[in-house]
């Protein structure tokens, strides 16, 4: 898998989710197998580029692989400013939004709203391609609706102006997350076109994995929801469509390692007092991992970590204020994990 001039060791990505792909996450993916880690959405409004939310947003390292920068918005010049600014600033990669179903942002004729508007959507990927010397990535729904799947119109649109590789999520923006994604729309896109396509939407399993790419004939698949909580998913798939069998599930003292390292990390990026409550989401997606691991009898665990115990983890836990108290709390929990 190839975008522009880089080519990826794996073709497993990360998937751009507000509030989640942080720099501390995407890092962490990067380390267990994720081919690229797609950024947060960065607003193309330069008025909000100097609150702390969108400086934090436009940090990154060379420890999250190449660096790929997502932008939202509506205006063509503004994009395309917002697209050069972060191509200065670093950014190999840079990708278009037009996939957001939140309300907030397509009531701004952005994210996934575009995809009514075929015009506007050629204007805005001809301002950004023409803006940058990077390449530029469009990330898209198979439509508004059931009854304006136009995916493959805004697929052609995006190949004839310059776009280098198209993402798909395979919902209308009308699903939102709802019911399962599609992969027949995300199919015929790849037919339609000759750029890399990347099949996103409901992938959280190393079978689920192959199948969509089997299936699609996509060039690489992207791991949203199915990697929160659950980092390790990316060397589980690319171990998977190497080798055809399971990697050993990972043991209670990596487990322990990992979400303690990422609680670090998060409360070193953020500091003490936001970094205390972006762990508390991140903590609740791996005591769900821990139940399912505990479930399967993962090597170390003990036979139960489920149901009322880990509500009740969860319920202690998001009520704590302090740094020092998450990571005891952390640490007794996997003392009591362990046999």
């Amino acid at each position: 898998m190839k975008i522009g001039s880089y080519q990826f060791d794996s073709n497993v990505f990360l998937a751009p989710m507000a509030g989640i792909t942080d720099q501390p996450f995407r890092e962490l993916c990067c380390r267990l197998g994720a081919g690229l880690a797609v950024s947060e959405m960065v607003s193309s409004n330069p008025k909000v580029w100097n609150t702390e939310k969108s400086k934090l947003r436009m940090l990154h390292s060379d420890n999250a692989g190449i660096r790929s920068v997502q932008i939202a918005g509506s205006c063509p010049d503004e994009l395309a400013f917002a697209a050069k600014i972060n191509a200065d600033n670093g950014a190999q990669i840079i990708d278009i939004n037009m996939g957001c179903p939140a309300k907030k942002v397509n009531k701004k004729l952005a994210g996934s709203a575009l995809l009514r508007e075929p015009a506007q959507v050629e204007q805005i990927v001809k301002s950004v391609v023409n803006s940058v010397n990077v390449p530029v990535t469009l990330k898209i729904r198979t439509g508004w609706c059931e009854n304006s799947r136009n995916g493959i119109e805004i697929a052609k649109i995006a190949q004839d102006n310059g776009i280098a590789s198209l993402a798909v999520h395979g919902r209308t923006r009308n699903d939102f997350y709802k019911g399962y994604a599609e992969y027949d729309t995300i199919r015929a896109i790849k037919q339609a076109v000759s750029i890399p396509v990347v099949a996103n939407g409901d992938i959280t399993s190393v079978e689920k994995a192959e199948h969509v790419l089997s299936y699609t004939g996509a060039d690489a698949i992207m791991i949203g929801r199915g990697a929160q909580g659950r980092p390790w998913i990316f060397r589980e798939i690319n171990h998977f469509l190497k080798t055809g069998t399971h990697m050993p599930a990972p043991s209670v003292n990596e487990v322990r390692s990992i979400l303690i390292g990422h609680v670090n990390e998060l409360h070193q990026f953020y500091g003490d007092y936001m970094g205390v409550r972006i762990a508390r989401k991140h903590v609740s997606w791996y005591i769900h991992s821990l139940a399912l691991l505990s479930e399967e009898q993962g090597e170390g665990f003990t036979e139960k970590f489920a149901g009322n115990q880990g509500k009740a983890f969860r319920a202690t836990f998001n009520g704590l204020s302090s740094t020092s108290e998450q990571l005891e709390m952390l640490n007794l929990c996997f003392d009591q994990l362990v046999h």
